[in-house]
């Protein structure tokens, strides 16, 4: 079923993000005249995964949360919608843009002599990696939240 793989594709593509910016980070951290390939390829890769978990997540959000929402809404946990998911959708932007930046900031600097450039990567990094762990967790709240109203609304079926 398709909103079964964009439900697990989503997330997936938000960790390896995660993982390559942390990946990133340490080589950006010990910048040297032998890790630029290294620097350059977990920049992309930060852009790639990212936009990746956009487009994955983007399809599922449009296609199938509307109905999703609706039933989280009617549930005992609203909160998981109106606070997680309201702030997960906006905040996602913010390490979307970062993420396409990296690649530009370590192909057009020299990490190793570039002082300036390396504390600025590594600065994007700490971000992504701090509101990338956020929304991975509210994503998981949500998740939770739409289980127990399902829950709810099938324990509510059987009574009748």
């Amino acid at each position: 079923m398709l909103s079964d793989f964009l439900i697990f594709a989503h997330p997936a593509f938000g960790v390896l993000a995660i993982l390559a910016t942390t990946w990133l980070l340490v080589e950006a951290m010990n910048a040297n005249a032998t890790n630029g390939f290294r620097l350059r390829k977990a920049a992309w890769s930060v852009a790639f995964f990212m936009v990746l978990a956009l487009l994955f997540g983007g399809q599922w959000y449009v296609v199938y949360y509307p109905i999703e929402k609706a039933v989280i809404l009617k549930g005992p946990w609203p909160f998981a919608h109106n606070f997680f998911m309201e702030v997960k959708e906006h905040l996602f932007f913010i390490p979307l843009i970062l993420s396409l930046y990296l690649p530009i900031i370590v192909s057009r600097n020299k990490l190793e002599t570039n002082l300036g450039a390396r504390k600025i990567v590594i600065t994007i990094c700490s971000i992504i990696i701090g509101l990338s762990l956020f929304i991975e967790g509210a994503g998981a709240i949500i998740n939770e939240g739409a289980k127990i109203s399902y829950k709810q609304t099938n324990m509510q079926g059987e009574q009748k």
